[in-house]
């Protein structure tokens, strides 16, 4: 069981693929997620570990937090949260985890706090169909309706579905698909939508319904590891350029052969 991720929800736009058909995508910010923490089966009794994103003022950190971020070694964040790890896939203190962490078609799950609606009718938060729209309701066209029902058991069961407040709630949405994961930009692609509101935070992690797929790297994406791979994919399309040079050089010469022959046959000629 790998980690998951801190993002930041920038918003929603479409991708097309190479058939052009579009698909609804949700971006996904991932600011600068570090390891804050490691939990230890020794320690504390269950492997985990504690991740931080975004920066925070120092100000507006608790003295406290002050001195748990000052001995990670990590500037104050914005947002902490804890993820339960296998005890092989711990991640060292300090670690910067990339979008690559996650890879295009894998299955993940999405943890948010939904936008709040305020208090909100039985219609809306719970879609009750309604009283008639026309004749011998008056003004209670939206109510919803009887609430119990007579001197027994002469109360309201707990739990009735009533108007209240709607919404800022947690919620999980599953099994979403990855389209897309960028290191330079540091963002990661998700078809359709997922809870909260824009700028809200949002836990990333592997589907727990779903198998991961192959190339995923274990324990976990680090910046590092990103950062190594990207020289070695520059210097291999630059040794194809000194390649392709050197073969142009080749057809020139080759093509210039024929031309100083054909002087020194003429030049032999006149001498004739």
């Amino acid at each position: 069981m790998r980690s998951g991720v801190i993002a930041r929800k920038l918003g929603m736009t479409r991708v097309f693929t190479d058939a052009g058909r579009h698909v609804p995508v949700t971006v996904l910010k991932m600011d600068d997620v570090q390891v804050v923490s490691v939990r230890t089966g020794e320690r504390d009794g269950y492997s985990a570990v504690q991740l931080g994103a975004g920066a925070a003022k120092a100000k507006n950190v608790s003295k406290a937090m002050r001195g748990h971020f000052a001995k990670a070694n990590v500037l104050p964040k914005s947002k902490v949260a804890e993820f339960r790890v296998a005890e092989d896939a711990v991640i060292d203190v300090g670690a910067t985890l990339a979008p690559s962490h996650f890879v295009a078609g894998q299955k993940v799950d999405v943890v948010g706090t939904t936008q709040g609606k305020g208090f909100a009718g039985a219609m809306k938060r719970h879609n009750f169909g309604g009283l008639r729209a026309s004749h011998g309701v008056s003004i209670s066209h939206r109510s919803h309706g009887s609430t119990g029902q007579c001197q027994e058991p002469g109360k309201v069961f707990k739990g009735k579905k009533m108007a209240g407040h709607m919404g800022a709630a947690r919620n999980t949405t599953q099994n979403i698909e990855v389209v897309a994961v960028d290191d330079e930009e540091g963002v990661v692609l998700l078809q359709g939508a997922v809870p909260g509101p824009k700028g809200g935070w949002v836990l990333i992690s592997d589907a727990v319904k779903a198998g991961l797929p192959e190339g995923v790297p274990f324990p976990a994406g680090l910046v590092s590891d990103a950062a190594a791979a990207a020289p070695a994919d520059d210097e291999a399309p630059a040794e194809e350029a000194s390649a392709d040079d050197a073969a142009g050089e080749e057809a020139v010469a080759e093509a210039d052969a024929p031309a100083e022959d054909a002087a020194a046959d003429e030049g032999k000629n006149n001498e004739s």
